[in-house]
Parts: structure tokens; sequence; C-alpha cells
């Protein structure tokens, strides 16, 4: 059986008592003692950067001759398991930690450094001195930064968009044809087709898509292989390009070693743009989302262009109520994105002479908010967008009631003429076709031609973008 006792770790300040089953040492023994903020801890897509990083670095340790093959080879299993989530339960740092992440770095140290001793058959495997050669937590942090929300984007937020944008589109085409009454300030405007509304939604989306790829360029700039201050110290000459070359072979991402590694530890201005391109998908959803509320709204008091599919009951007083739920929870998730950037941003401008201390709260708030606006487009797309439907004979109605469609008619009577009609129209309730008749000498034939809704939104779409 095995003992439940506490096991005893040393490291250079002493002896700590650590949990007999825990994989990792002694100094994040002291983490888990000392940072006791919140039950936040590092997301699962950091530590699989931590696993990718500290298994390219020991084979690019073993090519250059600085580590011996059993032990490389021993590393790199497993890291491997650490970047493939295996061990997850083992990694309990607090976000809120030291600012350096060298908390959650010595926590990868030595989760390795335990396992790949078993795997090496009893020998020796320091956390420092082996699986942490040639690195720091000064690089190593902002490189699992850039590592794991790189690929977030790539494996998560990026395809979520681009299905998002790809079902907005068949809506579009299904529902293309059908002309709606535009709104600006929230009043009747111009008529238009649900297809040219649902366009601005789809160009939207793929905007958010242009700018994450641009960012996500810069996300590649990796700064692994400055260690401690950007000089590079204790690493061979050769360990960043060998790394960065290691770590693309892993990945399928390129790459490569910061043209300034000084400006990679001091400073996390690619984290804060990101954040602010995240901040734009927020608004984006939003605004899809709230257009979608309105659209939805009534069924009887409200626009009622729209039903959204019915997910759940909506009130637990009020039967029968169904409510607009995944566009609400968007917003909600949106909000805490916005939340996430101003996180970031004060973050990103703690870069004190040579590091960033900051550093953790970061990765956290960046791969939350990839992670809920992934979410949130999915939710979109799938269950409500894809299931919507319109309501046609109610969209008809408006739209030949619509005082706006008196624009028509300024060229031939003049603005003053026609807003008069218009009031008239409203006033009485009435089609703008009917009152124009009456109070214009033009036949009615010729009013309908140009009071046609249809005419009056050019029948034609924009050019379709590619994201």
């Amino acid at each position: 059986m095995p003992s439940n006792e506490p096991r005893i770790e040393r490291d250079s300040l002493g002896e700590i008592e650590v949990p007999a089953t825990a994989l990792w040492g002694a100094q994040t023994q002291r983490a888990v003692n000392n940072f006791k903020f919140s039950a936040l801890r590092m997301p699962p897509k950091f530590i699989a950067a931590l696993g990718l990083i500290k298994q390219s670095a020991a084979a690019a340790n073993e090519e250059l001759g600085e580590l011996d093959e059993r032990r490389a080879r021993a590393i790199r299993k497993a890291s491997a398991e650490v970047a493939q989530g295996l061990h997850d339960a083992h990694f309990p740092v607090d976000v809120f930690q030291t600012g350096s992440g060298t908390s959650s770095n010595m926590n990868a140290n030595e989760v390795i450094a335990r396992l790949a001793g078993g795997y090496a058959n009893g020998l020796e495997i320091h956390p420092n001195d082996h699986v942490n050669m040639g690195q720091s937590s000064n690089d190593v942090i902002p490189t699992a930064i850039h590592v794991s929300a790189s690929l977030a984007l790539k494996q998560q937020l990026l395809p979520a968009l681009r299905e998002l944008a790809e079902t907005i589109e068949h809506k579009a085409d299904e529902f293309g044809a059908v002309v709606k009454t535009g709104r600006t300030h929230l009043m009747d405007a111009m008529p238009l087709t649900i297809g040219q509304e649902f366009s601005a939604w789809r160009s939207q989306v793929l905007q958010c898509v242009d700018r994450l790829l641009e960012t996500n360029s810069r996300l590649q700039e990796i700064a692994q292989g400055g260690t401690a201050v950007g000089t590079g110290v204790n690493a061979h000459p050769e360990f960043a390009a060998r790394f960065a070359a290691i770590l693309g072979e892993l990945t399928g991402v390129g790459f490569h070693p910061s043209a300034n590694f000084f400006r990679s530890l001091s400073s996390q201005d690619t984290a804060v743009e990101l954040s602010g391109q995240l901040r734009i998908v927020a608004v984006c959803l939003t605004k899809i989302s709230n257009d979608l509320r309105w659209m939805n709204s009534g069924p009887l008091a409200g626009l009622g262009e729209i039903h959204l599919p019915a997910l759940q009951p909506g009130s637990s007083i009020m039967p029968g109520k169904v409510n607009p739920v995944i566009p609400e929870a968007v917003t909600m998730a949106s909000a805490q994105v916005f939340g996430n950037d101003v996180t970031v941003t004060v973050a990103g401008q703690s870069g004190n002479f040579q590091l960033n201390v900051m550093l953790p709260v970061i990765a956290h708030a960046l791969l939350q908010s990839i992670e809920l606006m992934t979410n949130s487009a999915l939710s979109l797309a799938r269950t409500t967008i894809d299931r919507l439907r319109l309501d046609e004979q109610r969209i008809g109605l408006t739209v030949d009631r619509n005082p706006m469609l008196v624009t028509a008619l300024s060229p031939v009577l003049g603005y003053e003429r026609a807003a008069a009609i218009a009031h008239s129209a409203r006033q009485q309730g009435r089609p703008i076709l009917d009152v124009a008749v009456e109070l214009t000498d033009l036949r009615r034939e010729d009013l309908a031609s140009l009071l046609d809704p249809a005419r009056l939104t050019g029948a034609r779409m924009p050019p379709r973008e590619e994201g």
C-alpha cells in the first residue's frame, strides 16, 4: 500500500513537505503555499505550450551536444505527455503568482524531471540543470504565451469564425431576396434585402479573421533564446534557431526567434495587440447578437421579423415565454472579453526594464478570451443563425407601410411634398402608395414603380469576401 504521508523535497531554501502522490517538487509546493489568491489555475493550453517548449528544448540541446541522449529522450517523452494534457492535475499554481511566471516554469520543470527520471531508469534528471537547460522563466513564459495563443487561434478561434461566416452566407443565400425595412437610429429607414443585411455580418466576421491572421504572424516571433535578460546567457549560440525549428516541426506553425530578445522579454506588445483584436471580435459578435435579439423581439409587441429556435423555457413565472438565450450569453461572454482587454492593457505596460512582471495574468486573460469567442461564434452559428426562421408575412406588412419609401419621391416631388406624404401616411396608418395616389397627380402604376421596395434595394449584393 502506498503511503499517504507527505514526502520531503529540497531546494535552495531547504526542506518542504510535498503531497506523496504529487509529481511536482519543492519550488512548486512553495508557490502553492504562498499564492492563495483564487481558484484560477494556468489554462490547459498554456500548460501544453510549456510541454512543447521543454520537448523542443531537450531536442535542441541534444542536437547541439549539450544534453546526453538518455536524458534528452526521457525529457522529450515526459514533456510530450505534458503537452498532451495527461498531467494537468499536477499544475496547481494560482494564476496570481510571481509576475515572471517562474512558479509555473518550475512546476513544469519539476513534473517533467520526476516523470523523466522514471523513464530514464533512475538516471538523475534535475529540473534546473537538465529540463531547464539553456532556458530562463523570463524567455519560457513569454514564449508559452505566444505559442499557446497562436495555436489556440489556429485550432479554435479562426475555424470558428470561418464557420460563422459560412453559416451567415448560407442563410443570406436562403433568404437573400426577401425585402425588409431598414433601420437607422432604431427608426424606419430605406428598405434592403435580408441578404444585404446578413452580408454586413459576414463581412464583419471575415475582417476579424483578417485582423487575427495579421497579429498571428507576430505571435510566431518567440522570445526563447533570450534567457535571463535578453543576452542569451547560458544558452548555446545556436539554441534559439534550433529550438524554433523543432517547435515548428512539432506544431506545424512557423515559429522563429525574435529579432530582438530584449524587446520580447521586456514588453508584451503583441499580446496587447492580440487582446485588442479579440476585443474587436467581441464587438462584432455583440453587434450581431443584438441585431438578432431586436429582430426576434415580440412575438406581438416587438419587431418579430425572425424566430430564433426555442432552446429552453424563458421564465419561471410566465408560461410559454421563450428568450433569445444564446445571443444573451454571447453578449455576456463579450463583456468578459472587454474586461480581459483592460487587464492585458494594464499588464502590458508593466515591463519594468528587462522583464514584464504580469505575464501569468496576460496568459490567462488571452486564452480565456479566445475560448469565449470561439464558443460564442460556434453557438451563434450552430444553434442560432443556422436555425432561425423568417416571418415573411410580418416583414412584408412593415415594408408596405414604411413611410421612408417616400424618399424615392423626393427627386420627383421635392423634399417638402414627399415629407408631407410620409407624415400623412404615418398618421393614417396607411401604405405610402395609397396616400401618394391621393396627394399627387402621378399615375398609380408610376408611383408603384417608384416606390417598389425591391427596386429601392438596388437588388444587388456586395462582392464576396474571402477570409
